[in-house]
């Protein structure tokens, strides 16, 4: 196991070292998804002495909800008057932060559980949102890196039901569970989750749901990730694990519990920032918590859903949600 995921660890730092290569060998060339529509200034309005010709460049990770972000920040970037390189669609947590760290890139959305454990190397994640942000942004700092104003979204593990389900059941938070008949106390978990030391086993145990004794092993089904939302829906499982912010939740109109012993570690989305860049220009910051503080779990599920259900854009998402709440305003 040790040996596989050093394997993979060396891949991925691998992908990123030659995204980042190809990049600079792109002589500034944005990648084709770069397109954003044109915008105006709404809430966010152009800083006051920016310099004629000032950039930034804006990267993002390659899936649904990292690329509203992304493009999110590139229409904040440019309502505020910066000429703006959009390297958002990096292959892969590790590429997009190689960028960001080596400033290649000056923006992008992340996680602080992401950060917490996967790039600082920490073993435990913070429940508590505001602590946990507080940890890397103390941390990252050493790395050149300043975190912004986190917002409320928060996509990290989560159980959910049926509506339908839970209202039968009376259920709305994890703790409801433990009334529940063994028969009712079924779960669809992936694999990682359901193997993690911070993950299935340990959160039973803290929700007084013993595994192999209140909830037997045969109550617990093994699924691709993808797959449990559909499980959850048609009534393979009574709970399921699932994303926060996923868009499926939605879809499906199922119900996230609430996590009510905080046991879940915190993974805020905030802009983290290459810090010498919000040197030369410190009202960035600003400008990008202006975006942050409109964003919650249930907005960005909503926006998730757009694209992944509806069949929408990234940029067009983030384009219409950004109009919509004045942010920016539709370019002459």
């Amino acid at each position: 196991m040790l040996t596989s995921l050093r394997t993979r660890a060396a891949a991925a730092l691998a992908a990123a070292l030659t995204f980042v290569v190809l990049v600079l060998a792109g002589c500034g060339l944005q990648p084709a998804g770069s397109y954003v529509p044109p915008v105006a200034a709404g809430s966010i309005r152009p800083i006051e002495g920016l310099p004629e010709g000032a950039s930034v460049t804006v990267t993002s990770k390659n899936f649904t909800e990292q690329l509203i972000l992304g493009k999110m920040s590139v229409l904040a970037a440019k309502a505020a008057g910066f000429e703006v390189t959009d390297l958002s669609n990096a292959p892969g947590s590790l590429p997009a932060r190689e960028l960001l760290r080596s400033g290649q890139a000056d923006i992008m959305w992340e996680y602080t559980g992401t950060a917490w454990l996967t790039y600082l190397g920490n073993e435990q994640g913070i429940p508590d949102q505001q602590e946990q942000w507080q940890a890397v942004y103390d941390a990252d700092a050493a790395n050149g890196l300043t975190w912004g104003a986190p917002a409320e979204l928060n996509n990290t593990y989560a159980l959910a039901m049926s509506r339908e389900r839970a209202e039968e059941l009376g259920v709305s938070s994890i703790s409801d569970l433990a009334s529940l008949p063994v028969n009712e106390l079924t779960f669809c978990v992936d694999a990682e989750f359901n193997s993690r030391q911070d993950g299935f086993t340990p959160m039973l145990q803290l929700y007084d749901l013993q595994r192999g004794s209140v909830v037997p092993e045969q109550n617990i089904g093994i699924y691709d990730t993808g797959a449990i939302y559909g499980a959850v829906d048609q009534g393979e499982c009574t709970v399921g694990e699932v994303f926060a912010t996923d868009g499926r939740i939605d879809a499906l109109d199922l119900v996230v519990l609430d996590d009510d012993r905080n046991f879940f570690p915190a993974y805020n989305a905030a802009p983290v920032i290459y810090t010498k860049t919000l040197q030369d220009y410190p009202a960035l910051e600003g400008v990008l918590e202006q975006v942050a503080a409109k964003l919650n779990d249930e907005t960005m599920r909503s926006l998730n859903l757009k694209v992944d259900v509806q069949g929408e854009e990234p940029e067009q998402v983030a384009y219409d949600w950004m109009v919509a709440e004045g942010l920016v305003s539709p370019a002459d």
